[in-house]
């Protein structure tokens, strides 16, 4: 995968581009640290997710 072994940080991550990148980077193999201000969404986004994603609100 094109981003196996890197860790991506990405705000503003609930919503639209955010969001996009986030699944994008995470489906390529990187481990992301999302941020965003709604926790609720983050934790969606966590479930959805699964392995190499944290979050921060």
């Amino acid at each position: 995968m094109l981003f196996d072994d890197k860790l991506a940080i990405v705000t503003g991550a609930t919503s639209g581009i955010g969001r996009a990148v986030v699944q994008r980077l995470h489906a390529e193999g990187a481990r992301v640290l999302a941020t965003g201000r709604s926790a609720s969404a983050l934790a969606e986004l966590a479930a959805a997710l699964g392995d190499r994603l944290s979050t921060c609100s």
